[in-house]
């Protein structure tokens, strides 16, 4: 999809610019999707992903972690979010906090619409 753009999560301070810019625009909502390179769960998620028109439209930033190459990353998102960690996983953000996240399967576009 040449629409879809995922912004690299690859370090904490990534994070927290994501964090910030979720309490300056507290209306706004942000996606961060944690996905594991080696499970096919993972990648059948990202291509769902892929063509949500709540992304392809930029309605949502979307934000994707590289777990196997971030792992210490992840474990500070799931500190700093309050979010047990899960592969493949979405977090939903707005104004600095997790206002939903979910995982395997259950990630889909009726899910993030609920949202939205």
């Amino acid at each position: 999809m040449s629409n879809f753009s995922l912004i690299d999560v690859s370090s904490t301070p990534t994070v927290d610019h994501l964090l910030h810019m979720s309490v300056e625009n507290p209306e706004n909502l942000y996606a961060l999707f944690k996905h594991s390179t080696r499970c096919p769960i993972s990648s059948m998620a990202l291509n769902r992903m892929e063509k949500c028109s709540i992304f392809i439209e930029n309605k949502v930033p979307f934000y994707y972690l590289d777990l196997l190459k971030n792992r210490a990353t992840s474990n500070y998102i799931a500190e700093k979010l309050q979010v047990e960690h899960q592969s493949p996983q979405l977090i939903i953000i707005k104004n600095g906090k997790t206002i939903a996240h979910t995982s395997h399967n259950d990630i889909t576009e009726n899910w993030i619409k609920e949202f939205v």
